[in-house]
């Protein structure tokens, strides 16, 4: 009988001793935060902007020049490219390689990364 009180009172060392290394470990989290986060590119103005980002001088320089993803596409071993269509998301440059007429699609955002060959 002695023993079982023992056995038991040693359980319960054991879980109380368990739980308080897991509350100090839990109460460290607000450390290490998880989400997702979703960027827009526009600065969100102050007071008396209408609409966030409408005030951006540099909004041209975002896209995707057509001289850029020309150069980018012959760079890639396109020859004679040329810009054959322009949209809001993307640009579409065609021209030559090794097996015949190819195209390459940008995306129409900065720096000109590849969508498609």
């Amino acid at each position: 009988m002695i023993s079982t009180f023992a056995k038991a009172g040693v359980a319960a060392l054991i879980a109380l001793s368990g739980l308080s290394a897991t509350a100090s470990t839990a109460s460290a989290g607000p450390d290490v935060r998880y989400g997702i986060y979703v960027q827009d590119g526009y600065r969100h103005g102050g007071p008396d902007r209408g609409r966030p980002g409408w005030d951006r001088p540099d909004r041209g320089r975002d896209r995707c020049a057509p001289w850029m993803a020309e150069e980018k596409a012959s760079r890639m071993g396109l020859r004679r490219a040329q810009v054959v269509d322009v949209s809001p998301r993307r640009v579409v440059v065609a021209g030559f390689d090794r097996r015949g007429r190819d195209r390459i699609v940008f995306a129409n955002v900065r720096g000109c990364p590849v969508i498609r060959r």
